[in-house]
């Protein structure tokens, strides 16, 4: 089975309130799932990766054997980390960035893809949807 998913996090503040938004798509490009969030008071590298994390546990209930998933998001820093290309420095994301890769195991097969923010729009909107209504 593959998926498509698009993923976002938003920090107002950075450190500030924070939220993710993702969409999940089957392979023909038909929404099957879309959820925002907030995550209280984080940055918003945090928010980001909670926002890929949180998209993977949702796509493994999708998926009742091994997944293709093509993941993408507007952040350079996230995508380039998990495809691989950039060392996690920051202690703080350590746990979330191994949390990833034990879902990717479980998953399959997942490609990180970076995109321009406008290309983005459907889970930047389900982010800072969140961050509006808790204002």
């Amino acid at each position: 089975m593959k998926l498509i998913i698009y993923t976002d996090g938003a920090s107002r503040g950075n450190p500030g309130r924070a939220s993710y938004g993702f969409t999940i798509s089957d392979g023909e490009n038909n929404l099957i799932y879309k959820e925002g969030k907030s995550i209280g008071i984080t940055t918003n590298n945090v928010a980001e990766y909670t926002g890929v994390l949180e998209a993977l546990k949702k796509a493994k209930k999708f998926s009742k054997s091994q997944s293709e998933i093509e993941l993408f998001a507007d952040s350079r820093l996230v995508v380039e980390q998990l495809s691989g290309n950039f060392k996690v420095k920051a202690p703080h994301l350590k746990p979330i960035f191994d949390q990833i890769k034990i879902l990717e195991m479980e998953i399959g097969r997942v490609f990180y893809t970076h995109i321009p923010r406008e290309k983005n729009s459907k889970a930047d909107a389900l982010a800072n949807e969140v961050l509006d209504s808790i204002q």
